[in-house]
């Protein structure tokens, strides 16, 4: 059984839970970590 679809609700801290990255993960585009309250957006 694989991982469930990302809804696009999520949020940043809930993502890297999810999917065990350790905090601080997911970037914002100028390179700073983004805040885990934000909701993921897509980097294109």
């Amino acid at each position: 059984m694989g991982i469930k679809k990302t809804r696009s609700d999520c949020r940043v801290g809930t993502f890297e839970k999810k999917h065990g990255l350790p905090p601080g993960t997911i970037r914002n585009r100028n390179g700073r970590d983004t805040r885990s309250d934000k909701k993921n957006r897509d980097n294109t």
